[in-house]
């Protein structure tokens, strides 16, 4: 028990690669994402046939999909955590200016399947969303140039993280997708902000956001029906919102039971999106606390192990990628009770999609590999060990 909670048992010379990953891995995490990604599937069985026999599928198309989609996610997630962290790095370099190029090409052979933006590719039997995979690969391209700025005569890796993240930032506001616009902006600030940033900087960043946001709401009508819904006092109970409003409101505090929600039924993106009304219509407020809970557990146990973390590449990527699913999930939540705007934004590993859910096992995959047990001195014994000197 002493190891899953504080992590500090050395590595073993020439111990074989899977022993060792279970000894050094963070079995806590790995034992939430596989439970949130069970709860998934459950809540899945529970939206998607409904939607399936709308369609002409078989009732349980989505759900078979998915669960063929989670296993992909979790060998990815696997694989990744048994790399060094140097070996994650570079295969996510290569793996950025892939996804990369496939944002820049998505005007030109992209498809918007009919929801007004183009974020897809279509591949025939599937379809893949470049952005998806793009935000962890930034976080730990971003985090390499922060961290390769603070070595002596280093690279202006704070600038180049910037302007990397504003180009990515623009071409995903082109599209448009605000959402995950915000959670690549919101990735690199954290790190900046951990790296070293001046507060002042933050505040001017800050301001700048809400007046790229005036300029998006006068220009583009897709973003200001979203602000406009939000911000009407009165809910249209024909909307998405207001389906998943009354779904909730109804669920109570245990839910109406398994099978006997009616939100599915009316919902388009029960399946997606709007996962977690489903979840507190037949479950209750009980499931949904526990969702909170996992992903708070999630976000702690990392920020908790990464303090102790020497290394400032592996602390800023892992804390980048940490925050960014936390917020992820914060968002997506807040939208169904309305605390949000209207945001087409999945739940990590409990939403349908392919794209998602494998771009949720790879992101943390690669941040188990960086909370793994390693021989090293603690930060906290190395700051000690200078005040000496």
């Amino acid at each position: 028990m002493t190891e899953m909670v504080y992590g500090t048992l050395p590595l073993r010379d020439g111990e074989p690669i899977l022993p060792k990953w279970w000894r050094t891995i963070d079995r806590w995490s790995l034992t939430t994402v596989l439970i949130l990604f069970g709860i998934g599937l459950l809540l899945g069985l529970a939206a998607s046939p409904p939607l399936a026999e709308r369609v002409g599928y078989p009732p349980f198309h989505f759900v078979t999909r998915q669960a063929v989609f989670g296993i992909l996610a979790m060998a990815a997630m696997v694989v990744t955590s048994v790399m060094s962290p140097q070996l994650v790095r570079r295969l996510a370099v290569m793996a950025f200016a892939v996804s990369f190029v496939a944002l820049i090409l998505l005007p030109i052979f992209g498809s918007d399947f009919g929801k007004g933006a183009t974020r897809w590719y279509s591949l025939g039997f599937a379809s893949l969303q470049p952005s998806e995979f793009l935000k962890p690969l930034f976080v730990v391209v971003a985090a390499w140039m922060l961290a390769a700025a603070q070595e002596l005569n280093g690279p202006p890796g704070r600038l180049w993280s910037f302007l990397l993240m504003t180009v990515i930032v623009f071409f995903l506001a082109m599209q448009p997708d605000f959402g995950q616009a915000a959670l690549v902006l919101f990735g690199w600030g954290v790190m900046y902000f951990v790296a070293g940033a001046p507060l002042t900087l933050l505040i001017g960043m800050a301001g700048a956001v809400v007046a790229v946001g005036v300029f998006a709401y006068n220009n583009s009508q897709h973003f200001a029906r979203r602000i406009d819904g939000f911000l009407n006092p009165e809910i249209d109970p024909t909307t998405q919102i207001g389906y998943a409003t009354n779904a909730i409101r109804e669920g109570g505090l245990f839910g109406v039971g398994v099978g006997q929600g009616e939100v599915k039924m009316s919902l388009p993106d029960a399946h997606t999106d709007f996962i977690i009304a489903v979840a507190a219509e037949e479950y209750g407020l009980a499931l949904v606390l526990l969702i909170i809970l996992l992903y708070a557990g999630l976000v702690l146990r990392s920020f908790l192990r990464l303090t102790r973390e020497r290394d400032p590449f592996i602390r800023l990527a892992g804390i980048g990628l940490v925050s960014t699913i936390g917020v992820q999930a914060m968002i997506n939540l807040g939208v169904a009770v309305r605390l949000l705007p209207a945001k087409g934004m999945t739940l990590p590993f409990i939403s349908y999609g392919g794209s998602s859910v494998i771009a949720s096992g790879i992101a943390v995959g690669m941040l188990l590999a960086f909370t793994r047990t390693r021989p090293q001195g603690e930060i906290g014994d190395l700051l000690a060990a200078g005040r000496k000197r």
